[in-house]
């Protein structure tokens, strides 16, 4: 395991897509992020244009199955302002009580874009290289050189 790439000490995992955030006012609730073998958990959301008057906001919530019922965690509520147009706001979890997390966006009155969500597990617990979401591909450079891309 390299310790100069975060991507091998963290595991990506698209936990909602950016077509389920198109311009709309209804929830939002990611699938649910496995962080057995994980400290915590960062969920990042970002977002698009939020129509004047919209009420958007993120929460957490947690089970210790998939498809239990989820409580919220406390605290973990953002009221997202409708000047927020294209920020990123995000939640970042240590340690939860529960084995499953799931991050709902609220979206009413008006219509709010939502850029997908991201869920970054970090703190692995085992050596071994994390195997991102089926849904994330990327590449490593280690020192690279200047030149063509």
């Amino acid at each position: 395991m390299s310790k100069g790439y975060i991507s091998d000490r963290t595991k990506i995992v698209i936990a909602s897509t950016t077509t389920l955030g198109a311009a709309a006012a209804t929830a939002i609730t990611s699938s649910a992020v496995d962080t057995a073998g994980f400290d915590g958990c960062l969920f990042i959301v970002p977002l698009g244009t939020i129509v004047s008057g919209a009420a958007t906001s993120i929460k957490v919530t947690q089970c210790d199955t998939t498809g239990g019922s989820y409580a919220d965690l406390l605290g973990s509520n953002q009221t997202i302002a409708d000047t927020d147009d294209d920020k990123l706001v995000y939640v970042d979890i240590v340690r939860p009580q529960e084995q499953f997390l799931k991050l709902v966006v609220s979206r009413a009155t008006q219509n709010a874009t939502i850029g997908g969500i991201i869920a970054v597990l970090y703190g692995r617990r085992s050596l071994g290289t994390a195997s991102h979401g089926s849904n994330v591909s990327g590449e490593q450079f280690n020192f690279p050189a200047e030149g063509t891309a």
